[in-house]
């Protein structure tokens, strides 16, 4: 799960050329490797879902997800994903696209069998729950790398579930505060993979609202792959892990199934 990208108005690019000539280029640099991982082409999975409530009951979901990665002809590598939700029942068939897009909002789309329906999720929606889930629907995007100021705090050992690794610890603030709902993050980025495995999120006045933990990395096929990831609202004591069941990689997939026709359709 990833942070949002916001378009940037020409006085605030202006204002970001100018403080960038004083950016912490450690920290800028580490996270820019950290968005360059090489990616698969394309990758089908089956993910458990489970949402978490503060006295321990459980949600368990089933999502089938389809993605790609793809040149958007400006020379900007860019991500699409389709999730399919098969279980539990009262989600079954609900079906979600976003299409990357490089320095303006992602294109988000979901269908809704109840109302059978697919309706474009608006920017105004961003700070919204994603299904339910610990994760905003800005927070399913990705934030380019000058939109904030990535501060290096220095080296430190993070013990992530019951992994430990060895990390940088960088602090990223937005540059326009409009961008985020977040006023900063703080970030630990593995060492030996450059996987950011431990990210604690501030909401506006500061105060620690939520924690993504990256537990589990595997390399398959050359590619680093997050095989586990818990989000916990740490003012609620929700949370959700999401954990790869099945994953298939480099395997071809229709442009069909990156279309908003797919999602009323499934087919």
């Amino acid at each position: 799960m990833k942070m949002t990208v916001k378009l940037l108005t020409l006085t605030a690019i202006a204002l970001i050329g100018t403080t960038l000539a004083f950016a912490d280029e450690k920290g800028t640099d580490i996270m820019q490797k950290a968005k360059d991982l090489e990616k698969p082409k394309f990758s089908h999975s089956i993910v458990e879902m489970v949402l978490t409530e503060k006295n321990g009951t459980k949600e368990i979901r089933k999502v089938e997800e389809l993605g790609r990665n793809r040149d958007d002809g400006n020379g900007n590598k860019v991500n699409d994903v389709t999730m399919l939700f098969h279980s539990p029942a009262n989600i079954k068939d609900t079906r979600f696209l976003q299409k990357e897009n490089h320095a303006k909002d992602d294109d988000k789309w979901i269908y809704l069998p109840a109302l059978r329906n697919t309706r474009r999720v608006n920017s105004s929606e961003g700070s919204k729950s994603f299904m339910g889930t610990d994760a905003t629907y800005d927070d399913l995007s990705t934030r380019e790398i000058e939109e904030d100021d990535h501060q290096y705090q220095g080296e430190e050992t993070k013990k992530v579930g019951s992994n430990t690794f060895e990390c940088y610890k960088i602090k990223e603030v937005p540059y326009d505060k409009k961008s985020s709902q977040y006023s900063y993050r703080i970030t630990w980025v593995d060492k030996a993979t450059y996987v950011p495995v431990y990210t604690e999120m501030y909401d506006k006045n500061e105060k620690l609202i939520k924690t993504l933990e990256v537990p589990v990395i595997k390399n398959i096929n050359g590619y680093t792959i997050t095989m586990a990831t818990r989000m916990t609202n740490v003012q609620t004591g929700h949370s959700t892990t999401i954990t790869i069941k099945q994953l298939e990689l480099d395997k071809p997939l229709p442009e069909r199934v990156f279309t908003d026709k797919f999602l009323s359709t499934g087919k």
